[in-house]
């Protein structure tokens, strides 16, 4: 499963996943990016049931990593017990007006990763939602609530982090219209205009 990825430390394969998405997506200030972590997958583990804080702090480490190179925002989501709220930082929460709710992640409730970013964070809180403009799933825990539409699944060129299945997305704007729609400012304007 994790073939080609065993020179790499968690770190490093959490790195390059995300490093692969922010090179496809365009990412950079002003965009962010929603994680999803299940430290028990990437133990190779059942999602739930061995929380690693060991493993979140080196996963962090590499995300953080990729972060501060690109300049996004980063938050990450909590485990269901807290209905899959988000670390983030409270300037971000109130520069996007985003709905607060109060807790304190902890291994057991909220996940590993969620606990540790949170004592990581300068100012950490928790909001409800957001509509991320991409992200990245280690373990498969459903973050596809918190992207905004439309969603692009992306492959990275890994397609583990330790033992835990990866997919990422990132989203573009709605097209709309219909069959006379345009998406690309053309060049040459022809003489069938709408008038």
């Amino acid at each position: 499963m994790n073939e080609g990825n065993e020179a790499l430390s968690i770190r490093e394969q959490a790195a390059r996943v995300l490093s692969d998405l922010a090179e496809a997506a365009g990412l950079g200030p002003g965009k962010i990016v929603v994680a999803g972590v299940s430290t028990s997958e990437v133990a190779g583990k059942r999602i739930g049931t061995h929380g690693a804080e060991d493993i979140a702090a080196e996963l962090y480490e590499g995300l953080e990593q990729v972060r501060a190179q690109y300049g996004f925002e980063l938050v990450f989501q909590c485990c269901e017990h807290l209905n899959r709220a988000l670390v983030l930082e409270r300037g971000l929460l109130e520069r996007l007006r985003l709905t607060e709710v109060s807790a304190v992640p902890v291994p057991k409730a909220g996940g590993s990763m969620a606990a540790g970013a949170y004592r990581r964070l300068k100012e950490p809180c928790l909001a409800e939602t957001i509509e991320a403009h991409a992200g990245i799933d280690i373990g498969e825990t459903m973050i596809g609530m918190h992207l905004r539409r439309v969603a692009v699944p992306f492959r990275p060129s890994i397609r583990y982090v330790g033992e835990a299945r990866v997919n990422a997305a990132w989203s573009r704007p709605k097209l709309i219209g219909g069959e006379r729609a345009v998406y690309v400012l053309p060049h040459v304007q022809d003489s069938s205009l709408c008038d």
